[in-house]
């Protein structure tokens, strides 16, 4: 438990963690990283390389500390940790690895006339705080997982039944329960994690589902990205027959309910779980569904064909797909041509107060998209989005 005194210190920090979280992060990652290889699996490499996940996790400190005595203030983070730990299997073993060696990071990095000692015992208790917070909302979740129809704990080996080209970059992997078993439902818009070894090495990684849930296997579709280490795989070596370890489905970042219209933006790979959204929007009937996607071109416009036959099963579907490279062609993709515009995004997107609307894509299309749709007049709290790496600030 915090005392007066240790919370007064932790906001005290929050001027030296607005200009050198960063610094702090990224030492703390070196050395996590480099002496512990137990915990190697949990992070990707490449969210390492560019600076995501160090800048991620200096955010979620910094708004941490500032509203330390009001964890309420918090909002969706806490939801958005416990989901990713739980896709990856995160265990009550690892959270003194990840304190020892931030304290460490605060110590070496701060030195020691502002890392004193009482500042190291503040944040020791600060942290001790959050890693009882998530490790008893985690224990919660796994334990549903495991008790709910056709749940289980841990890895669970998948066989992939089948495996489709969905585009020239996005491939679908249809995972079915070695054991031929139930397998537990989820909410469209939710991801599952898979634990892999390549050349020797464990590595773990969260993929959207991209159609609903049916009780028999689940489907992940997956961009091959040029230096990405496991969708290569995956592209490459992952064939018909062979045997995957699936950890249970997570995420917050689901298709909420109502009857209000449903407007699901996608660019990119981004289309992958608005795809599974939009089949049980229309299958429920009752709402009307606006579905916008982005591509380069023809060649990388994954599900063209499944939105083809929306369109003409669906009438309360509308369905606009833009390519930037391309032509307009008669009875056939793309709507439009070109990037996002608030042109587009006006005549395309209803303004209904009751309207929810989902967004996803690379980071700087999610944050043209969403400040448009709120100058349109869509309430900023019914705009969302979901970032498939390290959560980070749109600007």
């Amino acid at each position: 438990m915090l005392t007066s005194e240790q919370t007064a210190i932790i906001k005290a920090t929050v001027p030296i963690l607005e200009t050198g979280g960063e610094a702090l992060t990224t030492h703390f990652y070196k050395i996590m990283l480099g002496e512990h290889a137990e915990v190697r699996p949990l992070f990707n490499q490449a969210h390492q390389a560019s600076g995501a996940q160090p800048r991620a996790l200096a955010n979620s400190v910094l708004m941490y500390a500032r509203h330390i005595d009001n964890l309420g203030a918090l909002g969706a983070l806490p939801a958005q940790i416990i989901n990713k730990h739980v896709a990856l299997q995160v265990q009550p073993e690892h959270y003194p690895i990840v304190g020892s060696c931030l304290l460490r990071a605060i110590r070496e990095v701060l030195g020691a006339e502002v890392a004193t000692d009482a500042v190291i015992d503040a944040w020791a208790a600060a942290y001790g705080q959050l890693a009882d917070i998530l490790i008893g909302a985690e224990a919660k979740v796994y334990d549903q997982l495991a008790a709910a129809p056709g749940g289980w704990r841990g890895a669970r080996p998948f066989r992939v039944a089948r495996k489709v080209a969905e585009s020239a970059e996005i491939t679908s992997f249809y995972l079915e329960p070695a054991d031929d078993q139930a397998v537990v439902a989820y909410q469209p818009g939710q991801y599952l994690g898979l634990r892999l070894v390549i050349d020797g090495q464990e590595v773990r990684r969260n993929y959207s589902l991209s159609q609903v849930a049916n009780g028999r296997d689940y489907r992940i579709s997956v961009k091959r990205e040029p230096h990405g280490l496991v969708s290569n795989y995956l592209h490459d070596s992952v064939n018909e027959g062979a045997t995957l370890d699936v950890f249970p489905p997570a995420g917050e970042f689901t298709l909420s309910s109502g009857t209000g219209p449903v407007v699901l933006i996608s660019g990119g790979v981004g289309i992958t779980p608005t795809i599974a959204m939009a089949e049980a929007a229309l299958a429920g009937g009752g709402r009307d569904v606006v579905f916008i996607h982005y591509a380069r071109n023809s060649g990388v416009h994954a599900f063209g064909a499944t939105i083809d036959g929306w369109v003409r099963r669906y009438p309360r579907l509308r369905a606009y797909v833009a390519y930037e490279q391309g032509a307009l062609r008669n009875g056939a993709w793309p709507t439009a041509l070109g990037r996002p515009a608030m042109d587009q995004l006006k005549a395309w997107v209803p303004t209904q107060p009751e309207a929810d609307a989902y967004v996803l894509g690379p980071k700087p299309f999610m944050g043209f998209v969403r400040r448009s749709l709120v100058a349109l007049g869509l309430a900023d709290d019914r705009v969302h989005h979901e970032f498939f790496g390290p959560t980070e600030a749109l600007a």
